[in-house]
């Protein structure tokens, strides 16, 4: 694979545009999601990130006009808790920008939330709402 990144300013980027909206929502795709969870994470504790996620993403779906139903409170705490766990078990010596570049190849796959909940679960209006554990097998939390 390709690293994505070579830089930390290419990471930050990614970051801002998102933050301030400026990215397309079709552009704002997995990869995306897991460098900002990847950049929240590595400036502040779990429940921080998390907060800060939620409302970025919040933001995002508001101001690109797309309903805030499509937002997934357990898909965001899941995602955020993968990348911390992934971030824990790096090379505490790698730089920023190696860990980013190693963590988006170790979750490459959108669906691995499925190896954890069934579809009807995730999707649910309960799992939308509120973290909701996972009924397949649960992963160390953060």
């Amino acid at each position: 694979m390709n690293s994505p990144y070579n830089t930390a300013a290419q990471i930050e980027a990614v970051v801002l545009a998102f933050e301030s909206c400026r990215t397309d929502k079709t552009a704002f795709n997995h990869r995306e999601h897991l460098t900002v969870a990847m950049w929240y994470l590595s400036a502040a504790d779990l429940a921080q990130a998390t907060d800060k996620m939620r409302t970025g993403l919040l933001r995002f779906l508001d101001r690109h006009g797309v309903d805030r139903k499509k937002y997934n409170e357990t898909i965001t705490v899941f995602w955020i808790e993968m990348v911390a766990l992934t971030l824990r078990n790096s090379d505490p010596e790698l730089s920023l920008v190696d860990k980013c570049n190693q963590m988006i190849e170790s979750l490459q796959n959108p669906h691995l939330a499925f190896d954890y909940y069934t579809p009807e679960l995730l999707w649910s209006d309960k799992a939308r709402q509120a973290f909701v554990k996972p009924d397949l097998r649960s992963w160390e939390r953060g």
